[in-house]
């Protein structure tokens, strides 16, 4: 048995959050000058969806095509979207109780429709999980809040934070969430997709071949 013989003292609470260092609040004033700009070559947009009460993205791959594909998780059913030409290839407005929200899943995961009918989609969002977010070939994906809680999403080639050169050369404010909650970002496992979730639209990039684009329509 233990016996306690004396009180542990109440932790302290600081009066006041320590102030930025002078490279702190330069690195901040960076990120906050840089404005959003067009993903550079070889990126080109895809599609920007309007999706009310998104709650998370996956990706797959189409068994025919190879191209990516960006399942799509709101609170009004399932859609899937093929990534290089921004089509809405399949939806589900009433998907089974059970699987019509990646939290009921152990790997957050919800079934496949259209071409991917009969797989299992890992979903990241709301609930959990993540994408992607470095490519073998050098790319980068990071988030950063320099003004809270509006988050910024940053592309780049120079291996990330704190992006010593000038931003358009080897960084790219890419994605500003001003106006929603940020759910998922990342690249697809290809490497060829960058997809950015927030709980009202989905925005798509990639550097596939095709040269077929869409502006989307609403999930």
């Amino acid at each position: 048995m233990v016996k306690w013989t004396k009180k542990a003292a109440p932790a302290e609470r600081s009066e006041r959050e320590p102030e930025l260092s002078a490279y702190q609040r330069a690195m901040r004033n960076r990120l906050l000058a840089a404005p959003v700009v067009p993903a550079p070559e070889p990126w080109r947009s895809v599609a920007f969806v309007p999706v009310g009460g998104l709650l998370g993205i996956g990706f797959a791959s189409h068994p025919d095509s190879g191209h990516d594909l960006v399942m799509v998780v709101s609170h009004d059913g399932h859609g899937l979207f093929d990534a290089v030409t921004g089509e809405k290839l399949a939806r589900d407005r009433d998907p089974d109780p059970e699987d019509s929200t990646p939290d009921a899943a152990a790997d957050l995961s919800c079934p496949g429709l259209g071409p991917i009918t009969g797989s299992r989609v890992r979903i990241a969002g709301l609930f959990g999980g993540g994408l992607h977010t470095t490519t073998a070939d050098g790319w980068a994906l990071e988030v950063v809040t320099p003004a809270w809680p509006n988050d910024r999403v940053l592309l780049s080639s120079d291996g990330g934070l704190p992006h010593a050169g000038p931003h358009g050369e080897r960084w790219w404010h890419i994605f500003h969430s001003y106006y929603s909650e940020l759910r998922a970002f990342g690249f697809s496992p290809s490497g060829r997709t960058v997809a950015v979730a927030t709980s009202s639209d989905i925005s798509l990039w990639t550097r596939g071949t095709d040269s077929g684009r869409s502006s989307g329509a609403e999930a």
